[in-house]
């Protein structure tokens, strides 16, 4: 059942630690994933094949805000979570309610952390600490045109 994907961060440090205790590679993105599309699918499905395992940072709704403008986010946290947890190449979700996942990813420690190709593999926050750990930093190439902010505008024109 999907939302027994949704985890704590205590949860979901156990999970990571068990899964790499058995072996799997793990992999960590994040995002605030308010309007899943396209784009967001074909992103998480690539970076789910990059190893056993896909951890999702969501942004909580405050985080969100705080990022995004006072108009977002378009959904809650819940129910952002709970259609990310729908999706069978997500193994688990957890929120983050700071600015960054640093805080997430230095906990969990995955074995490759992944960015969109708009990141710089340098800039992305999080990858000295994966780097430190002999994990990998990737960068995967998005869908053009597909953006939920391009959506909400396209929405608006209408």
């Amino acid at each position: 059942m999907t939302p027994d994907k949704i985890k704590s961060l205590a949860e979901a440090s156990s999970q990571v630690k068990s899964w790499k205790k058995a072996g799997q590679k793990v992999v960590f993105t994040n995002g605030c994933f308010d309007l899943l599309h396209l784009g967001h699918v074909d992103y998480l499905e690539k970076a789910r094949s990059l190893g056993d395992r896909l951890v999702v940072g969501l942004n909580t709704d405050s985080s969100v805000s705080r990022f995004k403008g006072p108009e977002r986010p378009l959904q809650d946290q819940n129910s952002r979570a709970r259609v990310m947890a729908s999706l069978q190449f997500v193994d688990l979700v957890v929120f983050f309610d700071e600015d960054t996942p640093l805080n997430l990813i230095s906990e969990l420690e995955p074995n490759i952390l992944v960015k969109g190709s708009d990141y710089l593999a340098e800039n992305i926050v999080g990858a000295d600490v994966v780097k430190k750990n002999s994990g990998e930093v990737k960068t995967i190439d998005l869908v053009p045109g597909y953006s939920t902010t391009r959506i909400v505008e396209k929405i608006k024109r209408t």
